[in-house]
């Protein structure tokens, strides 16, 4: 195990939280389109979620926790390298037929994990890459079982080319099952539960890293024949009824082992709901907006963290922190030194129970390649974008979208999220020293990691990995 000694000796910037008997093992419980409002303590009404519960009254809930894009594979790659994924040239969705995917320089948390000796697996969406060469394995996962991109990139879907191919499943690197029916995503949820609680039982005498990255809530909904019609508000219901339950059976398989008081558990979501699919998405909780766009409902996200004796029990936080501030905390739980170019602050600090990084640090929000907003702190600007919008319009029904407008301009604006949390009153003439602060931060995000709203190029940007296109 290093000591501080030798981090410092290394370079390391991380703090190291309370040593355990032993390196904790990690358990990251990743969902897809979750809003923060899904949470019942966050306002969720029509389904029942004990188990997230459970993790809430024995750690910590963080109520101003930010992914990194407001878009699936971006803010995946944000999770597990600590980076803005503009950074790495990860920018929106992959499709199955994309060229690109996360480079195999770049360093993920699971190879953090192995050069600490942990046991790794990934189950569930991985969307980093769906070629050989960018599936988990090849990134530090000892085990792979689940699907490589989104659950709707399927010909089954009403707003996918008839032409994409039917879902893959993959176990390690081989592609076991295709699924063409809805029907036939129903088990996925379970079946993924049952892999990841397997990989605990199997790895219970060493340290791990479990990635559990559920394809659900996003459309299409699909759940287990045992969680159909079991909540009050319907199909959306039951799929989080369900999650709930995979959570739970995660816990219990912690508790079995005798292992729950040397593991970190984190729960979050990718970004917030897809509006459009009305009762077929989550809430917000009254931000505004949600996934696809850079307002507090695309970005803000459920964050529940437990870790026993280190992480107070029944907390509530509203200190800021983002999603790729995780891998540098997460290093510094497993005393690890960081890679190169981390753009993640240890918040070792904030989840123990300490006020955090007391510095207004910048959170970039980009939506693909464009800067579209900042926050410091309680402040939020916003830059000159066009972003989709229901308008005021209900969202659709039985999983049929509403249609969105596109392209309604943002206009340059200034918000107190302390004050404004829907972000609605443009405060930005009362507080020109704020705007200034604002302004020069604007400048330095563009020359490092580009923006396409104003030609910027970014002198920071890194290529992903690319292979040929696949058949």
């Amino acid at each position: 195990m290093l000591c501080a000694a030798m981090l410092a000796a290394l370079g390391a910037t991380v703090a190291l939280a309370p040593e355990p008997s032993r390196l904790p093992n990690i358990v990251i419980v990743f969902v897809d389109d979750m809003g923060w409002g899904d949470l019942p303590s966050q306002g969720a009404e029509g389904w029942e979620m004990p188990h997230l519960a459970r993790l809430e009254s024995e750690g910590s809930r963080f109520t101003h926790f930010s992914v990194a894009q407001p878009v699936c594979s971006a803010s995946r790659c944000a999770l597990l390298t600590g980076c803005w994924p503009n950074r790495l040239g990860i920018h929106g969705a992959l499709g199955p037929w994309s060229e690109i995917g996360l480079h195999a320089d770049e360093t993920t948390l699971a190879e953090i994990a192995k050069s600490r000796g942990y046991a790794t697996a990934a189950v569930g969406k991985w969307h980093l890459g769906f070629q050989p060469a960018f599936l988990p394995t090849r990134h530090g996962f000892d085990e792979f079982f689940g699907i490589p991109y989104s659950n709707d990139m399927w010909p089954g879907h009403p707003e996918r080319p008839k032409q994409w191919p039917p879902l893959p499943l993959i176990d390690g690197e081989e592609t076991t099952e295709r699924i063409s029916e809805l029907s036939r995503q129903d088990p996925l949820t379970r079946r993924f539960t049952e892999r990841a609680v397997d990989f605990i039982e199997r790895h219970a005498e060493a340290p791990f890293l479990l990635y559990l990255a559920h394809p659900q809530p996003h459309v299409p909904l699909a759940c287990h024949s045992d969680w159909k019609g079991t909540s009050a508000q319907g199909a959306y219901g039951d799929v989080m009824q369900e999650i709930d339950w995979s959570v739970g059976q995660v816990l219990q398989a912690l508790d079995i082992a005798d292992i729950a008081d040397e593991t970190i558990v984190i729960f979050s979501s990718d970004n917030g709901p897809w509006r459009s699919y009305g009762d077929h998405a989550g809430g917000t909780g009254g931000l505004r907006e949600g996934k696809g766009t850079t307002f507090e409902g695309g970005l803000r996200v459920p964050c529940l963290v437990r870790w026993p004796g280190v992480v107070p029990a029944g907390h509530v936080s509203a200190s800021e922190w983002r999603s790729i501030d995780l891998f540098p905390t997460l290093a510094a739980a497993m005393q690890s030194p960081l890679p190169r170019d981390v753009d993640g602050r240890d918040m070792t600090a904030l989840i123990t129970g300490g006020a955090g990084v007391e510095s207004e640090a910048s959170l970039y929000y980009y939506r693909t390649n464009e800067l579209q907003a900042v926050r410091m702190g309680r402040w939020k600007l916003h830059l000159p974008h066009g972003y989709r919008s229901l308008e005021g319009r209900p969202g659709g029904k039985g999983g049929v979208p509403a249609k969105y407008t596109y392209g309604i301009p943002q206009n340059l604006a200034l918000y107190d999220l302390q004050a404004d949390p829907g972000e609605t009153t443009d405060v930005k003439a009362l507080h020109p020293e704020v705007m200034d602060r604002f302004l020069a931060v604007v400048e330095a995000a563009r020359a490092d990691l580009g923006d396409a709203l104003t030609g910027s190029e970014g002198s920071g940007v890194r290529e992903p990995g690319r292979v040929s296109p696949a058949p």
